[in-house]
This record gives C-alpha cells, structure tokens and sequence, in this order.
C-alpha cells in the first residue's frame, strides 16, 4: 500500500518563481508544508495510475469473472439488495 505519512524529512534545493514565493510568505505561508502535502499528492496520485496501466490486465480479468460469476459471498450481503 502506498504510505508516505511516517517518512523522515530531508532537505532539498527548489527553484521557485520569486513572486509567487514572496506572496505565500507574505500570506503566512508555510511553503516547506504546503509544497509537501501537494507534492505528495501528486506523487500518490501517478503511483496509483501508473499501478493501474501495470495491473489493467489482471482487473480487466477480475471484473469479467464478477460479471460471469457474481460476486463471491453475495447471498449473505444485507445491504443493496433489488428486491
């Protein structure tokens, strides 16, 4: 599963546009945080697409067994029912 949250910090040099710089720490910014969290976002975000075009074959075999099959267990689900 993809965990990033418990990771150490480590220093890095980033070049960023010197306005846009000068206004988030003119807003109160915390740009070290704020730079963080979005590229952590991005990152999980091309992780998963990038393990879903790696597994697409074997979902694309998954959803064509629960088509034909069902779904396992669904006798006993209690909820979602079309009755």
């Amino acid at each position: 599963m993809f965990r990033t949250a418990d990771a150490p910090k480590r220093a890095a040099n980033l070049s960023l546009n010197s306005k846009v710089l000068d206004m988030a720490k003119e807003l109160g910014m915390n740009v070290s945080a704020t730079v963080d969290a979005l590229l952590a976002a991005e990152v999980e975000k091309r992780y998963w697409a990038r393990w879903n075009e790696q597994n697409k074959e074997a979902i694309t075999h998954y959803n064509a067994r629960i088509e034909r099959e069902g779904l396992p267990l669904a006798q006993y689900r209690t909820f979602a029912r079309d009755e």
